[in-house]
């Protein structure tokens, strides 16, 4: 069954490198992967076989692909996985057309009502799951709608697209992930900026919830076929990425149990009630006040983090080939603590805020329970290139943080 496997994957970023190491440490085979150029992370890589396909992100392009590669293949027990939202809806919205591949991954039906953050929001009202403040826009408002006053909370403010996949088909110069509105004039200013790129769908705005990095969790689950709860691992946020297009990603995560988080059981009655199948992601944010967490979003895939959770002891491809369809009910919660990063430790350590995760990182490091997701040796023994390239890649990692990192703020 092992020599059986193939893992395919579109896109080419750090989710790609993450999910492709924990097919290859856990059955020793390669992963095929098809984007539109190449990129760094999984540059010059022995366990990835990558394709540059550069309209793979047209629907009919990604079929005829697919269909072309499964039958190159027959025989073969082929899974597949998008790696950003934008390939990830694609393969939800088309999967019936690649009845080839075991597709882990959520109903289209169920995509089109919990994908876009305005509408997850009304679903965590039924499931008694906090989210922060937030008021929802449709257009460009006018400066009386969005004082203070009129949204319930102060500036400043955050303005984000409810939609993702649909707001990065737009882009605009000064494009970012996430803003942040100074006063009305701005909310205005911003939001005219990109309904004015052709953006179709609503805006977010939303109380800012205070805290840095550090006050971030980070949840996996992932449920089967029958969408049931297999596996949930939880991450406390070390450090993200601050620049504008990556305002958010993790940078780096101790992994704590889950048990030690009340919202997880009530996500899991949510994931179960609605049905969900594969992977799920979600951004959790800890207000500071008692135990109030506040759900920022669901992303309807692995996360681009995603060794965080394989790096624990949670192999996430084994998840998807051993829990998948086996007929099983029970439900694993990580209760192990590991210190995951992409960025060197160092910088970790440097620019984490809260000194005693720092603390609690550095002693799991000096044990053992720490790892890197590009210093994967099998991938850089006898392979210059790759090593050249991932030296590099932790090098600007450094820059980046001096010139992006909010310090002292």
């Amino acid at each position: 069954m092992v020599n059986n496997i193939i893992p395919v994957f579109l896109g080419a970023d750090l989710n790609c490198y993450n999910f492709a190491r924990a097919f290859h440490e856990a059955y020793g085979v390669k992963s095929y992967a098809f984007g539109r150029y190449e990129i760094s992370a999984t540059k010059y890589s022995k366990i990835i076989n990558f394709s540059v396909v550069p309209d793979i992100d047209n629907e009919d392009t990604m079929i005829k692909v697919l269909t072309d590669f499964a039958k190159e293949h027959q025989g073969a027990k082929m899974y597949l996985f998008g790696c950003t939202d934008d390939y990830a809806a694609m393969i939800i919205r088309r999967k019936a057309e690649l009845p080839q591949f075991i597709a882990p991954s959520p109903s289209a039906d169920l995509y089109t009502s919990i994908q876009k953050k305005a509408e997850f929001y009304e679903v965590c009202e039924k499931f008694g799951i906090p989210y922060p403040d937030t008021v929802v826009l449709s257009s460009v408002p006018e400066e009386t709608a969005v004082t203070a006053e009129a949204l319930g909370f102060d500036y400043p403010i955050v303005v984000k697209p409810s939609s993702s996949v649909d707001y990065w088909k737009f882009p605009f110069d000064g494009m970012k992930k996430v803003y942040f509105a100074k006063d009305p004039a701005d909310t205005v200013r911003i939001a005219g900026e990109i309904y004015g790129s052709g953006y179709p769908d609503r805006l977010i705005l939303q109380k800012v919830v205070p805290g840095g990095d550090s006050h971030m969790r980070v949840l996996t689950a992932f449920s089967d076929e029958n969408g049931k709860v297999r596996a949930m691992c939880l991450g406390h946020t070390m450090i993200e990425e601050h620049t504008p297009k990556g305002l958010g990603n993790h940078a780096a995560i101790v992994t704590e149990p889950v048990s030690d988080y009340a919202f997880a059981e009530n996500i899991k009655n949510m994931l179960e009630a609605l049905h969900y199948t594969g992977f799920s992601n979600f951004d959790i944010k800890y207000t500071g006040e008692g135990n109030d967490f506040r759900v920022f979003e669901i992303n309807l895939r692995q996360g681009r983090s995603n060794f965080y959770v394989t790096s624990c002891g949670m192999n996430i491809a084994r998840l998807a080939v051993e829990k998948w369809a086996d007929g099983g009910s029970d439900c694993t919660l990580n209760e192990n603590r590991h210190f995951w990063h992409f960025v060197p430790a160092s910088v970790a350590f440097e620019y984490t805020e809260d000194k005693k995760l720092v603390e609690t990182a550095k002693k799991l490091k000096r044990e053992g329970k720490s790892t890197s997701s590009l210093s994967y040796k099998h991938d850089l023994f006898m392979n210059p290139l790759r090593a050249a390239c991932v030296f590099v890649m932790s090098h600007r990692q450094k820059k980046k943080f001096k010139i992006y990192y909010p310090k002292n703020s």
